[in-house]
């Protein structure tokens, strides 16, 4: 079944709208900023320059009080704190930012642990628990994990150590018997923030924390700047694939400058070494460039961590783990590659038509949810995919669903449960894990639990933003495009439909992708277009067609040796009826 394209956009006139700084906001943004619910500027204003004054109170967070209290006498009794972070990059960022927020406030008893993802695997774990305690550990609080822990937190409770649970992650039965949960996302929980991610929930609790002092004269005085966590904080937003929107959307534009002028040695190494120094950075820098990078860290378990290289104490340091960085994500890539390509293979011989469930010894858990999420990107369902420890008969998974999908993975898995050893996540976004002997019962389960959702095969839609000229991409047109990102879930890099060009060049890069230079109707030309993994018919076919062409497009800078100039990443193309009988063949 072919996709269908369709606009979002009422709107392909020529109309500008001007600023209170009398700066000009070219059509094709405004028809953008139109698709996207923003009828005029009055309406799109704070939205264009948002405010950190903005910001929700922290306080609004259920708990949050009781936390703060626990908090202050904590510092005041010298009590010794642990800070329990996830592994993925969200956890990690988490813990940095309130190790740094807290020294900044002048706690001095912290330790910090964080279970690894292969040998431990995600998790609030009873046994770290019981070490902790046998440290001498008074009071725990938790980032990114514990909401569905509730054996841990008893566990702590029997040994007398209070738990500060902070999580984003959704409930499932009962909560936990922590000192004080603090997660957007429990039932009780009045306040508008359910999008922050777990990091963010963890730096609410640190700007609720850092205005107790203030206003408390009996604690000392503190000039903690919460600006200086914000890098950490874009990083965990980005990464975590949590809505951009209000005070998500704030904290990661403020985030990008941090970022962009981190002092800190670690990711300051890392951000030269990507070439990215002396440029505006991006969502889609940190998401596609930075990120991944530090994430292989953790995916594959290697002596170093991706907190090593945000706690790095000098650049010396900080450019010795930038090696290893970069060695460990060629090592994730191929093993992701690998995996991918047997992946691919084994859905050949699958014929559930409602999800995707495979299973191999040979999948290197690190790199699970990265190919559920290429099995999504092909087949456009939900996909289940399992990493198989012969020895012990284990299988543990990733799930991953496809953007605007009906289903939610954690009421899928849920209705699997009697076949799964535990679960846990978000709706489009989940992880598993059971017995290998179990396999079939859980199949059983969710084509059980799928079927009765009577769902229906449906046409792939594909929603862009509006049409675009190639006369109107200019450098203004760009640099109000990145002015209006930060780009990222809830609020997707922009997507465009260029119609009837030509295409005058093309060259076939290394891996199998295309660099054209395409021409429209009126003469206008750009020379950087690049279409990465076309299928592998295009480009013979392509050589045979005088055809004009349309296609879906996102708009970068692209720098290069000091330079800048404008790229198009081609997306989609919707080729003539002759080229694409070809392309069938």
């Amino acid at each position: 079944m072919n996709p269908v394209w369709k606009s979002k956009s009422k709107n392909n006139g020529k109309n500008t709208w001007v600023t209170e700084r009398q700066e000009v906001i070219p059509a094709p943004i405004v028809r953008l900023l139109q698709s996207r619910g923003f009828e005029d500027y009055q309406q799109a204003r704070d939205f264009l320059y948002p405010q950190l004054k903005s910001l929700q109170d922290p306080y609004s967070i259920t708990g949050m009080k009781m936390a703060v209290d626990r908090m202050v006498q904590a510092f005041v009794q010298s009590e010794k704190i642990c800070i329990y972070a996830d592994f993925d990059l969200d956890g990690t960022s988490g813990l940095a930012l309130l190790k740094q927020g807290l020294e900044g406030l002048g706690y001095r008893n912290l330790i910090w642990y964080q279970p690894k993802r292969l040998s431990e695997g995600y998790g609030f774990h009873l046994s770290a628990v019981e070490d902790l305690a046998r440290m001498g550990v008074q009071l725990i609080v938790t980032v990114d994990v514990g909401i569905t822990a509730p054996a841990a937190c008893a566990k702590a409770k029997e040994l007398g150590i209070d738990v500060i649970l902070t999580d984003h992650h959704l409930p499932s039965g009962e909560l936990p018997q922590a000192f004080v949960i603090l997660n957007p996302n429990q039932q009780n929980c009045a306040s508008n923030l359910k999008y922050l991610c777990g990091a963010g929930v963890a730096f609410y609790l640190l700007r609720a924390l850092k205005r107790a002092f203030f206003e408390n004269e009996s604690l000392p005085e503190t000039n903690f700047d919460l600006r200086s966590v914000l890098d950490l904080l874009t990083i965990a937003t980005l990464t975590d694939m949590v809505p951009l929107l209000e005070d998500n959307r704030v904290l990661v534009k403020q985030g990008l400058i941090e970022l962009q002028n981190t002092q800190r040695p670690g990711i300051r190494a890392l951000i030269e070494e990507l070439g990215l120094s002396g440029q505006t950075l991006t969502g889609q820098d940190v998401g596609m460039k930075l990120a991944p990078k530090i994430n292989a860290l953790s995916r594959m378990e290697t002596e170093i961590l991706p907190r090593d290289l945000y706690l790095a104490k000098d650049l010396k340091e900080g450019r010795d783990l930038v090696s290893q960085v970069l060695k460990n994500n060629t090592d994730r890539v191929q093993k992701q590659s690998e995996a991918e390509a047997e992946a691919i293979e084994m859905v050949k011989q699958w014929n559930n038509p409602h999800y995707i469930f495979v299973v191999s010894p040979r999948f290197h858990r690190g790199v699970l949810g990265l190919v559920a999420t290429k099995l999504v990107q092909v087949y456009n369902k939900p996909c289940f995919v399992g990493s198989l420890t012969e020895s012990e008969g284990v299988v543990v998974g990733s799930a991953r669903a496809p953007a605007g999908c009906e289903v939610s993975l954690v009421e899928a898995l849920a209705s699997a449960s009697g076949a799964l050893s535990r679960h846990g996540g978000h709706s489009a976004a989940a992880g598993f894990e059971l017995f290998h002997k179990n396999i079939e019962q859980a199949h059983s389960l969710l084509n059980e639990f799928f079927l009765g959702l009577s769902l229906k095969p449906r046409q792939r839609l594909v929603e862009y933003d509006t049409d675009l000229d190639l006369g109107e991409i200019s450098p203004q047109f760009m640099d109000w495009h990145n002015f209006i990102g930060p780009f990222g879930a809830g609020f997707p890099v922009p997507l465009f439909r260029l119609s009837k060009f030509r295409i005058v060049q093309v060259k076939e890069l290394k891996g199998g992708h295309l660099k054209f230079e395409i021409e429209s109707a009126e003469g206008k030309r750009i020379k950087d277009v690049l279409y990465f993994s076309p299928p592998k018919s295009f480009l013979p076919a392509l050589k045979k067609s005088e055809q004009e062409f349309d296609a879906l497009v996102e708009l970068q800078w692209n720098y290069f040796l000091g330079r800048k100039s404008i790229q198009i990443l081609l997306k989609e193309i919707f080729c003539p009826a002759e080229l694409s009988i070809e392309l069938s063949l």
